[in-house]
């Protein structure tokens, strides 16, 4: 079978039309501006500084506690801060090591704070909850 050769019809490329130049048409002569002076700018004032005032400590932190038997055989029978406390802790683990070598947010436990923490690892997280329950 012979095939048929199709010739296509070449595709009509589309006209686009120019723009035509305009005309230049006279236009009126603009009147000269007069050159305008800028004042110079007033210099700013400083701000006065603010006064400092000291900061008054919220008296929630500062209400001292009484730690129960087990806790003050950590940290000592005086009454302190809740932040005080906590301080007193970090300053027991870290005197004697307790952190957990491989995740230092972890408190390994020993006799005496496994009696105030109830388990033998705790979250650093933990500790202000567990603690809560040793202070009256």
């Amino acid at each position: 079978m012979a095939k048929k050769a199709t010739k296509k019809a070449p595709a009509k490329k589309a006209t686009v039309k120019k723009a035509s130049p305009k005309k230049a048409t006279a236009k009126k002569a603009a009147p000269a501006k007069k050159a305008t002076v800028k004042k110079a700018a007033a210099p700013k004032k400083a701000a006065a500084p603010k006064k400092k005032t000291a900061r008054k400590p919220n008296a929630a932190f500062m209400q001292a506690f009484t730690p129960s038997a087990e806790l003050a055989a950590v940290i000592g029978a005086a009454a302190a801060a809740r932040t005080e406390v906590v301080k007193k802790l970090w300053a027991y683990i870290k005197k004697h090591n307790l952190q957990n070598p491989k995740n230092k947010r972890n408190i390994l436990a020993d006799d005496k704070l496994s009696k105030v923490f109830g388990k033998k690892e705790v979250s650093m997280f933990e500790l202000a909850s567990l603690i809560g329950k040793h202070l009256k």
